[in-house]
């Protein structure tokens, strides 16, 4: 096996039903490694099938980190993930292991990577209830130029439709009172190389239907009944993809058939986003064919052996 000695890592990006987690897997068998899951959905418990969390063979056949560790309805943030993330990947290294990212979370993966200054700053849900309000009664775009006027620079890099960014830039300005510290990159501490994982567009919108509908066969409003049953409504997570569908079947607002239809419009959405992270012309990422397990493979396996970070670029 390569030798995998500290301070390197190596990440496995791509969008969603991509094949990362078997890829990560297949991997496994060649470098001595460790999965450290850079999705922001599948570190939450009782949500397996909904956020298509790895199954419990791949689970044993390689240490994973950031699995199902967090109740659904508990506070997260980006802070919170870089430091278990850190944590995780210290451990990783401890034991002579490779620790490889995995997961479409673009966030995620680079504030990592780029060493992002992210501000430790707890969220505060009733700012962020009248905040949510009043984009609802004014609009989005009113929102924003609240933003706009406490922050200029947060208010140009952020979206305005982006509802959630800008109540959380405006809840950082609110409790810190200074702007946002810019996200720009510094060294993260260790050498790093990206592989990423090409599809045709029109092919992994297929792959993703496939899973949508796996998903709802396989008991997403069944799952989403129990969560509702253990941890009531109105956080975060019964919220995202999949599961405010199934919800709406719960309440007799549309059947299965609409549900999974609904879903598959999300996610092609979802896969939209996702390319905004990894885009195909960013010279950070070694981009592979996704069909491709045996290329994949030996990219992870050559990036653990020789990581690349900025100081090689």
């Amino acid at each position: 096996m390569p030798d995998t000695s500290p301070r390197r890592v190596v990440a496995l990006v791509g969008p969603t039903a991509s094949g990362k987690t078997s890829i990560a897997v297949a991997a496994s068998k060649v470098v001595r490694l460790e999965i450290v899951s850079t999705d922001s959905r599948q570190l939450r418990a009782e949500m397996a099938i909904g956020t298509a969390a790895p199954t419990a063979d791949e689970l044993a056949a390689v240490p994973h980190h950031l699995i199902s560790t967090v109740a659904p309805d508990a506070p997260w943030s980006l802070p919170d993930w870089l430091r278990e993330a850190r944590a995780a990947i210290e451990g990783i290294w401890q034991r002579e292991r490779l620790p490889l990212l995995v997961g479409g979370t673009g966030q995620y993966v680079w504030a990592l990577l780029d060493g992002w200054e992210v501000p430790e700053v707890p969220p505060d849900h009733a700012l962020r209830a009248s905040l949510e309000a009043y984009a609802e009664e004014h609009g989005a775009p009113a929102l924003h130029a609240r933003l706009v006027a406490l922050d200029p620079a947060s208010g140009e890099r952020i979206d305005p439709q982006n509802v959630r960014r800008v109540v959380r830039a405006l809840e950082i300005v609110e409790v810190t009172g200074k702007p946002v510290p810019p996200l720009t990159p510094r060294d993260p501490g260790f050498a790093w190389h990206v592989v990423g994982l090409r599809w045709p567009r029109e092919v992994i919108h297929a792959r993703a239907d496939a899973r949508v509908a796996a998903m709802f066969e396989a008991g997403l409003v069944e799952e989403t009944r129990l969560l509702v049953e253990r941890h009531g409504r109105g956080y975060p997570a019964l919220d995202s993809i999949g599961y405010r569908e199934a919800l709406a079947v719960l309440d007799g607002e549309c059947d299965t058939a609409e549900a999974i239809r609904r879903t598959r419009i999300a996610t092609h959405r979802l896969i939209r986003m996702q390319a905004t992270w990894f885009r195909e012309d960013d010279p950070r990422i070694e981009w592979v064919d996704g069909a491709d397990e045996a290329a994949a493979v030996a990219a992870i396996e050559r990036a653990a052996h020789r990581p690349v970070g900025y100081e090689d670029e």
